[in-house]
């Protein structure tokens, strides 16, 4: 069976049509059963032992594939539309043994043929189908991501945004780390929970929320506070930490530990109508940390909390999103970090401005003595501020 096609010229090119079980035999014999479709739609799953090449991509890939014009293609899609003008693609290429797959991929399924899993099951094709057509994300981004491990430490303000964008996102497993409970006075700004949650573990609302939100992220909440005996065994074995404390000695022993593993600590804090995020990348030898930032821990006088001084409760929505952000270009090794750079955010005048961040050589942090300090030690100093 045969089709008449128009090709990229213009010119009306003949395109030899297989049926399916015809394929799978020729494919036995040494054809190479070529994919056609987006990465998107492969992700779900392909034929077994089929190349994937985008049709779009036909003229700059296929000789990555092979070189041998005389080697038959059968080029499959997912109806066998895409497959015929791939076909007259390749033969104007000068592959001359090309045709196209009768029915394509859902011909392949209808007859049982053999199908490989793809990166991605269905259901993760179409939740993740505008990050598949990104570029910069793709079937090998999501698959990155899935396997990616977050640790949040607070599921409030900041933790409550981040939390929900991170597993709408796709990314593997969430580690939430609060000890605190609902409270009425948290729903003005901490959107992961309900009124009905109030008095429940802010841990397990924001677990019940997430798994409503995206079935297949993993959470692990951990209903303790962070302290100098455990900060270092709640991080270990997490991709990226997002500080989403309330506290500055819980921002401290973050960053000492974040140090000490070579984690990326992304730091976020809100105050009335300002905010700031920046990226403490430990694995980077030109990213400062936090106490590059702020060497000693201020007084309770002039750093209130927002139970003394208030928030706009839209505020920590705005910088949780940035950090999610952040978390996401730095799993996905996309984009240019917020490391060495100080993000503020003003609500009410609505501007942004950077303020630089170089590395201490004598910071207390991340100076050369740094690695030795106890962490009880930098849990007292911040009680004696």
């Amino acid at each position: 069976m045969t089709t008449d096609v128009e090709n990229g010229n213009g010119a009306v090119v003949t395109i030899p049509v297989v049926e399916a079980r015809d394929a799978f035999d020729r494919q036995g014999s040494g054809a190479l059963l070529l994919d056609v479709r987006e990465d998107d739609e492969r992700a779900a799953g392909m034929p077994a032992d089929a190349i994937g090449l985008p049709l779009g991509s036909i003229s700059t890939g296929i000789e990555a594939i092979t070189t041998d014009r005389t080697r038959e293609i059968l080029v499959i899609c997912g109806s066998g539309t895409r497959s015929l003008r791939a076909a007259a693609a390749l033969r104007e290429l000068g592959y001359a043994r090309s045709a196209s797959v009768a029915g394509g991929f859902a011909a392949w399924k209808g007859v049982d043929l053999p199908v490989q899993a793809g990166l991605l099951d269905a259901d993760s094709a179409a939740r993740y189908a505008r990050h598949l057509v990104l570029p910069e994300v793709g079937v090998a981004g999501q698959s990155r991501l899935a396997h990616a491990r977050v640790a949040l430490v607070g599921a409030g303000g900041l933790g409550a945004p981040a939390a929900l964008y991170l597993a709408a996102a796709g990314v593997g497993t969430l580690t939430i780390i609060d000890d605190d409970r609902v409270e009425r006075s948290n729903l003005q700004r901490q959107v992961i929970h309900t009124d009905a949650r109030i008095g429940t573990l802010k841990v397990e609302s924001a677990r019940e929320a997430l798994a409503a939100l995206n079935p297949s992220v993993h959470i692990v909440p951990v209903a303790d506070r962070v302290s100098a005996a455990n900060v270092e065994d709640l991080l270990r074995g997490h991709d990226v930490v997002i500080d989403g404390a309330d506290n500055f000695p819980t921002r401290y022993l973050l960053n000492a530990a974040c140090f000490r593993l070579r984690i990326p600590l992304i730091y976020g804090a809100v105050h009335r109508f300002t905010g700031q995020a920046s990226v403490f990348d430990a694995r980077r030898d030109d990213s400062p940390c936090y106490r590059c930032l702020f060497p000693e821990p201020p007084s309770a006088v002039d750093a209130p909390n927002c139970t003394e001084a208030g928030v706009l409760g839209v505020l920590p929505g705005v910088i949780g999103l940035f950090q999610a952000t952040e978390a996401l270009k730095l799993l996905l090794s996309i984009g240019t970090p917020l490391v060495g750079r100080l993000l503020c955010y003003d609500a009410l005048a609505a501007t942004t401005r950077e303020l630089r961040l170089t590395r201490d050589p004598a910071c207390p942090g991340c100076g050369p003595d740094a690695r030795d300090a106890p962490y009880e030690d930098i849990a007292r100093l911040c009680d004696s501020a």
